[in-house]
């Protein structure tokens, strides 16, 4: 196709427009262009929010918009808008809830439907070519908006107004504050017991997602009690993720989620922030049950990112790989006829992977079932028993198999990998990197951890920032993309939303806590201070999930569409909430500064949802995390020394979990107070066993410290001592 046969989405940056740049659709970017040709034309906007790794929206394309004769509808009827809801997140969360008031429904592709000025009055998300699914066929649906809009106008505008002021009362949260209780993480822990899947892990009922924040709130909750319930649940669902077909036997990391409640058949995309949040979660439940299995998945997982999702020349994660190729594959790069595999493996291999992945003549997709997914069907000893070999000798086989069909699969077409970089999720990959690497002793990990920070921070932040036509002043700026997938593609100004700024903070006081170095705690402080800055509403608390539109936008753009409505992200969905996210971030800054604006400020975010997070159970779980963080003493347990015994103490203080615990180690020599954030900088100089030539650990909780120790098994001792549940 030449480029004069190209639409305008040809010269967008985003992966998932350019994908869609040889449609017959005239399709136009979010941006004031569009909206002045609505209303210059008095025609509706076909608004379509979708994701370069979502499958459903790929069918869609293909199915109507790739369709000459529903584009001649969409052209003559309509101003259409195309999205990519990881570049604009703000626009996504808006008319995701506008679609939820209108349908009670959501997800991608979203649909929607809008008046001239971008006010939505009907929507869906996907619409088949023919009606089928119980749905209406896309070109009927069309055909009716269109005529509705010419001939029921004052209907629709009055609708339109409706779902506009509903979506406004929604996000509000207004009179439903409270005081902030620890009771609060009860409810979460309880409203996710009662829905744990006993037989096959996870909670609820299929389609089923692995809800990181959640589990990690449990596995804090068992380390904390001791409670063999809590860890039951903890236990049973992250070793069925692993062992099942949402989990890549073959190559490491997670699917999205799994379609049935067994964890067997995935959504075969791969997100980085799943694998970041999975990874850890399993690096926790290695820390509170000792399980080797846990720290064995968490550096598969890491195995994956690094050859995927990791810019190994610059530093940097990118952000997702797809599920498949085409309209008709459904995951066939991942899965496996038993031709297929016997094709590449011996006849014993075949013999040991047939029974350890349960690879048949039926396999479970539908679109082709002869096509196995892998997931762990039987122990190695029962398959010793069944084909009469040693154990030793059936682990060899099956190595030597996933080796051949690894190899294999690498010949094959690959799913795209979208190597964009977004802050927010780097950020996650950063932090989940760090707390392996320091666990379970990986230094490349580390290296390669510190190294996108650095990146993040000298591409993505800048101290000086920039006035614009609206706000003169000079402001501080986060942004939310560093580099697009095409490197052809302009790197346009992305203002960094919420989850940027506050995920940000949380890494940088990570890779301070892992390296000592102050820089980076300067980062998360300056950071912080621009995201209180940006985001915080100083009249009722919380934090709006974008600035001000005076903040690097002109008034005009910034209120083009639904943007002018307020929102305070609350409920996971699925990364981490913004404001409980800023609230952990804020509240581990203090701990370090003893500034109170910063404790008080994370008081008052969690006070604006104390009312209603029971009622958001598991889906609140990053807000139980910050109450956790706010209830519970931080300590920090500071190793001064570069020996054999600094080391030593060092793993000692790492071992046991507590989610309010941080490790710092540094040599006595830069134990003094221009070394040292505010708070440590008034206890640690002041040592008398900085004067002795011996390393030893101190315990700081509260702003004071514990007399120094200098025992492995007495700090171990004083560790499990403090962890231990109150009588």
């Amino acid at each position: 196709m030449t480029a004069a046969s190209h639409n305008s989405l040809a010269r967008a940056s985003s992966s998932y427009l350019r994908s869609a740049m040889h449609q017959p659709i005239q399709w136009h970017e979010w941006g004031e262009e569009a909206f002045a040709a609505a209303k210059r034309d008095d025609k509706p906007m076909l608004l379509d929010i979708g994701a370069v790794w979502c499958h459903w929206c790929h069918v869609m394309d293909r199915e109507s918009y790739d369709d000459p004769e529903v584009a001649k509808i969409v052209n003559e009827n309509f101003i259409a808008v195309k999205v990519d809801r990881d570049e604009r997140p703000d626009i996504d969360s808006r008319y995701q809830a506008a679609v939820g008031a209108l349908t009670g429904q959501g997800g991608w592709p979203l649909t929607a439907f809008l008046t001239p000025d971008g006010k939505p009055f009907y929507g869906g998300t996907y619409f088949p070519p023919a009606d089928q699914y119980g749905r209406p066929s896309f070109k009927r649906v069309l055909q009716s908006i269109a005529n509705a809009y010419r001939e029921k106008h004052d209907e629709v505008t009055e609708q339109a107004n409706m779902v506009t002021s509903a979506i406004s009362q929604a996000e509000s949260f207004s009179g439903r504050s409270g005081k902030v209780s620890a009771q609060i993480i009860d409810s979460i822990v309880e409203a996710s017991l009662k829905i744990f899947d006993e037989r096959n892990g996870g909670f609820g009922d299929a389609p089923k997602f692995p809800h990181p924040s959640a589990l990690d709130l449990l596995i804090d909750q068992f380390a904390r009690t001791g409670n063999e319930e809590v860890r039951n649940v903890v236990v049973s669902t992250l070793e069925h993720m692993a062992r099942g077909g949402v989990y890549d036997q073959l190559a490491g990391g997670f699917h999205r989620y799994s379609v049935d409640e067994r964890w067997v058949v995935p959504h075969f995309e791969k997100m980085s922030y799943d694998n970041s949040e999975l990874l850890k979660n399993y690096v926790h439940a290695y820390q509170a049950t000792g399980d080797e299995f846990f720290a064995d998945v968490a550096r598969d997982i890491i195995r994956w990112m690094d050859e995927w999702l990791s810019d190994r020349e610059r530093g940097g994660f990118y952000a997702s790989q797809d599920a498949d190729l085409s309209m008709d594959d459904d995951g066939d790069y991942f899965t496996w006829t038993l031709e297929e595999a016997k094709a590449v493996l011996t006849e014993e291999e075949a013999q040991v992977a047939g029974l350890y992945y349960d690879i048949n003549e039926v396999g479970e997709m539908h679109h082709n079932p002869k096509k196995n997914v892998l997931y762990i069907r039987a122990d190695l000893s029962e398959i010793s028993g069944r084909l009469t070999l040693s154990e030793v000798r059936v682990r060899e086989l099956l190595a030597s198999a996933n080796k051949k069909l690894y190899a294999a699969r690498l010949q094959r077409p690959t799913p795209y990998v979208d190597k964009t970089v977004y802050v927010g999720w780097n950020a996650m990959c950063v932090s989940a990197y760090l707390k392996a690497a320091r666990v379970l002793a990986l230094d490349g990990t580390r290296h390669f951890a510190l190294r996108s920070l650095d990146r993040l921070l000298a591409d993505g932040w800048s101290a000086e920032g920039k006035s614009t036509a609206a706000d003169k002043s000079v402001r501080p700026t986060l942004k939310h993309v560093i580099a697009y997938s095409d490197p052809k593609a302009d790197l346009r100004e992305t203002a960094g939303v919420l989850d940027d700024y506050a995920c940000t903070v949380i890494a940088c006081l990570d890779a301070y806590e892992a390296t000592s170095a102050l820089s980076y705690f300067k980062f998360a402080q300056k950071i912080a201070d621009t995201m209180i800055a940006r985001f915080f509403d100083p009249i009722s608390g919380g934090f709006f999930d974008v600035a001000d539109t005076t903040a690097g936008k002109s008034s005009e753009e910034g209120a083009l569409g639904i943007l002018g409505t307020r929102r305070k992200p609350f409920q996971d969905s699925p990364t981490p909430a913004g404001n409980s996210a800023a609230a952990i971030a804020l509240l581990r800054l203090h701990s370090y500064t003893n500034d109170r604006a910063h404790r008080e400020k994370a008081e008052q975010t969690l006070e604006v949802f104390a009312g209603s997070a029971p009622q958001f159970g598991m889906f609140g779980a990053t807000y139980g995390l910050a109450v956790m963080h706010f209830t519970h003493p931080h300590t920090q347990v500071v190793v001064i020394g570069q020996d054999e015994l600094a080391e030593q103490l060092c793993r000692a203080a790492l071992g046991p979990l507590s989610l309010t615990k941080a490790v710092l180690r540094l040599p006595a020599s830069e134990a003094v107070p221009q070394n040292l954030p505010p708070a440590l900088a008034e206890t640690i100089p002041k040592l008398p066993a900085l004067r002795e030539a011996k390393s030893f650990a101190v315990i700081c909780s509260g702003f004071t410290c514990q007399p120094p120790v200098f025992d492995v098994a007495q700090l171990e001792q004083t560790l499990r001592s403090s962890s231990r549940p109150a009588a």
